[in-house]
């Protein structure tokens, strides 16, 4: 989806643009006893983007960048020390085995991680993918899951980097993927993993719910994702900008029945529903808010005339086989397995008010649900500042946030984790 999607564009930070790309390989480096720094995948696009860094704490960004801490000089990996000196850091040594497997006759690439010289059998977690369509291998989560100590199969979810097939955000397609990867990160790995399971973040948290079930995982683990149906995240989107512009509560209902009609539209794939867009958008012609209204995709269904929305509607906004009233709590019910959702808690991409309130019912109902929530995040648990009008320039992923996911997997419990809050 659009606004997911471009949150893993290249960012610029205070006039720090993208750097040059470098040539240190992917993974951990760092001494023995102190926090390690995992080069990662360009998020930017194009053959000039250059590798990231992301340091344990979650300060992020382009490797070599002005003013970055790390540095890369032929494949050397240097980290700036307090007293503002550059030291070479050793890469750390891990265990990679690439593979491919195949998923509906499909052959996908993935690269199991384990620790070089384990210490007992650690947890096996496989790395679920949001909504991008960069490669899984090579990324950040899967380095910085190994960086503390897990076991993690990471792969290229279909139609990106080295797996064959055509890319698509069908729900039930990517959680037979996500299930085939853990076959076979199990088939790798055994014997030497005590459980196994799944962290998905963002559109992951459809995914790996349902993967579970299919996997028969021990446990399942999800960052900013949401429950609730895709067009109801549109509609929480939407609700979301009017009470940040001020609208009252009559307002924000009228917008509910503006999106209801947009999702009418998308849920019928574009076959039916028209009928009661024009009214709405009758209906609403002189408030003010209309306009300005953006969602996932209700803004730019409102600004195209109906003759346009039905002749190439679908393949412009219903192109990639997503499962419109997916029932994500459904999904989640279905499993008994120890589940962690962690919270952005000022999300605008996936607004998480009613995500919290339906994991509190089904942790009531004796769901083994772990509830956290990290305030003044937004999607990807990144900390941000704010301009008068309301842009945000993201600063780093909040500290504490790796450190949860890695010790919750561990069956661990080593508080406090940044400015992160267990729910009751």
């Amino acid at each position: 989806m659009k606004n997911l999607v471009a949150g893993l564009l290249c960012l610029s930070f205070a006039g720090v643009g993208c750097a040059a790309p470098v040539s240190c390989a992917y993974g951990v480096y760092g001494e023995a006893g102190k926090a390690p720094v995992v080069i990662s995948n360009p998020t930017a696009k194009g053959a000039q983007a250059p590798e990231r860094y992301t340091f344990i704490d979650g300060r992020r960004g382009d490797v070599n960048a002005v003013d970055a801490p790390v540095r890369c000089a032929q494949g050397v990996v240097s980290v700036r020390q307090a007293d503002g000196r550059f030291l070479a850091q050793p890469k750390v040594a891990l265990r990679e085995t690439p593979t491919h497997f195949k998923s509906h006759g499909t052959e996908l690439a993935g690269v199991l991680i384990e620790p070089a010289q384990p210490g007992g059998r650690s947890p096996l977690v496989v790395f679920v993918h949001g909504s991008e369509k960069t490669p899984g291998i090579g990324g950040y989560y899967p380095y910085m899951f190994a960086a503390q100590g897990l076991s993690v199969f990471a792969y290229d979810k279909r139609g990106t980097g080295a797996s064959d097939g055509d890319y698509t955000q069908n729900f039930e397609l990517l959680a037979d993927d996500a299930a085939a990867a853990l076959d076979e990160a199990r088939k790798l790995g055994a014997g030497r993993y005590s459980r196994a399971g799944f962290f998905g973040g963002s559109q992951g948290g459809w995914v790996a719910p349902r993967a579970a079930a299919l996997a028969h995982a021990d446990f399942v683990a999800v960052g900013f994702g949401l429950v609730m149906t895709p067009l109801e995240e549109d509609q929480q989107q939407a609700v979301l900008e009017m009470q940040e512009k001020g609208y009252d509560a009559a307002s924000m209902a009228r917008v509910r029945e503006v999106t209801d009609a947009t999702g009418a539209v998308m849920a019928s794939h574009f076959t039916s529903g028209f009928d009661q867009l024009a009214a709405v958008k009758r209906k609403f012609a002189n408030e003010p808010w209309l306009h300005t209204i953006e969602g996932e995709y209700t803004g730019e269904m409102l600004a195209e005339n109906e003759a346009d929305l039905r002749r190439t509607g679908a393949p412009r906004y219903d192109n990639l086989n997503i499962l419109w009233n997916y029932d994500a709590v459904a999904a989640i019910r279905a499993l008994d397995i120890p589940q962690l959702w962690v919270i952005a808690g000022e999300d605008r991409d996936a607004p998480g008010a009613v995500t919290r309130e339906r994991l509190t019912v089904l942790k009531r109902a004796g769901k083994p649900i772990d509830l956290y929530v990290f305030p003044h995040t937004d999607h990807g648990m990144y900390e941000f500042v704010q301009d008068k009008d309301g842009t945000r320039h993201v600063t780093r992923i909040t500290d504490g946030y790796f450190r949860l996911l890695a010790d919750w997997i561990r069956q661990q419990d080593n508080p406090p984790y940044g400015t992160g809050e267990r729910l009751p």
